[in-house]
């Protein structure tokens, strides 16, 4: 009797299936899940890109914001997600870069449970203070913090801010307590309040209080000035060594055929070199800096996750 080959025959039908959904792709709404809760940076950038997208691919792009455990709910969803192309992740370097030095028994893998897609950009956080603090420089803040140790304290609604305000308090030798948050739009409201006195914030979601007089801003995380904050130093200037942003990207669950990653990426890659886009998100701080690549993107996914590891060793911060 003749062998049939069954293996190659099976693979050639994976294949031509895989090639066919990808023809067909998108056929049906994509949800893009936010780990962050609504009013936040990434929810902002998300909802801009997402309508964007939206109206490349002819379907409609769903935010599904699942804030919660520093962005481990939100990752834990679309890590079990199927591989379709239908579920996406607008994530930062919180799920994908701090999460795995800061959490002991993490429930995904940053890198073996996602398929990288593409970076989208940066966002720089801006060191905000409760009027009532005495202090209208960073050297004026860390003056009154050592001369009234434990007085102060900073919220943490993410790895970001987290890992800012340790460093900070490390480095300069202030005595400040961590609270946490589960939201930025609630650590930010607190501040206002006077429940907490400092808070890193990024500017997608503080830049609306920040033009205020209801917080004041003595300091930026970038290494140069923002032009979005004239007369702002960078923290660096009085903390030595001290430059910090937060990136932001787009992944699917690991398995996603090929061709609906290079489609996502190619209408992408349209969507973030669209001006009007960039001039938006220009307005909350955010610097669109597209990887050019999925291959190129996995690398800097895996660089990150280096850097932040030694940033969190850094600032003495031990894995919850």
């Amino acid at each position: 009797m003749r062998r049939i080959p069954f293996l190659p025959a099976l693979l050639g039908l994976a294949f031509s299936a895989s090639m066919a959904h990808a023809q067909n792709y998108p056929s049906a709404p994509i949800t893009l899940v936010v780990p962050f809760a609504a009013g936040s940076g990434t929810d902002a950038v998300a909802r801009a890109v997402g309508q964007k997208l939206s109206e490349r691919l002819k379907q409609s792009v769903i935010i599904d914001n699942k804030p919660g455990a520093s962005a481990q709910l939100g990752a834990q969803f679309v890590a079990k997600a199927k591989p379709d192309g239908y579920t996406l992740f607008m994530t930062t370097n919180t799920s994908h870069s701090a999460n795995p030095s800061l959490y002991s028994n993490l429930r995904y893998d940053p890198i073996k449970d996602f398929t990288p897609i593409a970076r989208v950009g940066e966002l720089p956080f801006a060191l905000t203070v409760h009027p009532a603090v005495p202090a209208k420089s960073l050297k004026e803040l860390i003056d009154y913090g050592k001369a009234n140790p434990g007085k102060l304290s900073y919220a943490t609604p993410n790895s970001t801010s987290l890992v800012a305000s340790e460093t900070i308090k490390r480095i300069t030798g202030v005595d400040m307590l961590g609270i946490p948050y589960k939201s930025s739009p609630q650590a930010m409201t607190d501040l206002v309040g006077g429940q907490v006195q400092l808070y890193v914030v990024d500017l997608g979601s503080g830049m609306g209080m920040i033009k205020t007089d209801k917080v004041r801003t003595l300091g930026i995380t970038t290494a140069e000035p923002s032009p979005l904050l004239p007369g702002v130093p960078p923290i660096g200037k009085t903390v030595q060594g001290f430059a910090l942003t937060s990136w932001n990207g787009i992944f699917g669950p690991a398995g996603l055929p090929p061709a609906v990653v290079d489609r996502l990426n190619s209408d992408l890659q349209a969507v973030l070199a669209d001006k009007d886009l960039q001039d938006k998100l220009s307005l909350i701080g955010f610097q669109v800096w597209p990887s050019k690549t999925p291959d190129e993107f996995a690398r800097y996914v895996a660089d990150q996750l280096n850097h932040w590891g030694s940033l969190i060793k850094q600032a003495g911060i031990r894995a919850e």
